[in-house]
């Protein structure tokens, strides 16, 4: 392609819905930018899978962007950020964030008392790389995590405060009650839609960060760094592509990206390997 493909789209991908909370702060920090989306949403979701089958899939959806055509890549599913980055950067050459490390970096300077909370799905959990990212910013910060599982469902459901959420956040945030923390990251992209319940049943003074800001803020830094940023007066297009079920995504999509879709949605079925 050409040495300098400003005109080109960001890349964002997802296992599903969730990476539209990263799609909407992105859009909302860099308004010229134009936006290629793509909701594996066929084999979400990714967080009871194995590494593997991680990177294989973040891969295959990393090459379906990367033909059509774009500058940056963000992988807005903590899933794939904790799993498969590494290989990503191996394998494809435009610059590239995750949300772990944004989200890890935000977390890190807001602390005071140098205990935070992580909650995210059980392979991000279980990967440790908030652990990694937080104490490689400061190896004196003690780290607490705990998988939210149902909070994904309840997210897409709708079910975002009162007589199933506040239950459900309760018996999932009980662990972190005394334990010091003072910051909560959301780990992943569905959480930022149970932010009030979540921040309910923490109470006071505890401060909750979801990656999706941090992300945007980084994608704006490597833009510039990399002078890649769109050309002004170039108006911007939001494109969608999922990997099955284009209704679902049609119906549960605003909710995530906090208004309508503004653009077009096509369904490309699932990626395989070259």
């Amino acid at each position: 392609g050409p040495a300098f493909p400003q005109h080109l789209p960001i890349g964002v991908f997802d296992s599903g819905v969730g990476g539209l909370t990263v799609l909407r702060e992105i859009r909302r920090v860099l308004p010229g930018e134009s936006t290629l989306y793509l909701g594996d949403t066929a084999r979400v979701p990714y967080g009871t899978k194995s590494q593997a089958t991680i990177i294989r899939y973040s891969r295959q959806n990393t090459r379906i962007l990367s033909e059509r055509g774009i500058k940056l890549l963000v992988v807005a599913c903590n899933t794939a950020s904790a799993l498969a980055m590494e290989a990503l950067r191996h394998d494809f050459d435009f610059p590239m964030t995750g949300v772990i490390e944004p989200g890890a970096e935000a977390a890190a300077k807001t602390s005071r008392t140098k205990k935070i909370g992580v909650i995210g799905t059980s392979a991000t959990v279980r990967s440790a790389a908030y652990t990694a990212a937080l104490q490689a910013r400061n190896a004196q910060l003690q780290v607490i995590s705990k998988a939210c599982p149902l909070f994904v469902s309840l997210a897409e459901e709708g079910w975002t405060e009162g007589e199933v959420a506040e239950p459900a956040a309760r018996k999932y945030l009980e662990s972190f009650q005394g334990s010091g923390i003072d910051v909560l990251l959301l780990g992943c992209t569905h959480y930022p839609l149970l932010r009030s319940v979540i921040s309910k049943v923490m109470g006071e003074g505890i401060s909750i960060i979801d990656s999706a800001k941090a992300t945007a803020e980084q994608v704006s830094k490597l833009l510039a760094a990399r002078k890649l940023a769109a050309p002004a007066g170039s108006p911007p297009k939001h494109r969608y592509l999922v990997t099955d079920s284009r209704e679902r995504f049609l119906d549960l999509a605003p909710r995530f990206l906090g208004g309508s879709l503004e653009g077009d949605v096509e369904e490309v079925g699932v990626p395989g390997d070259d």
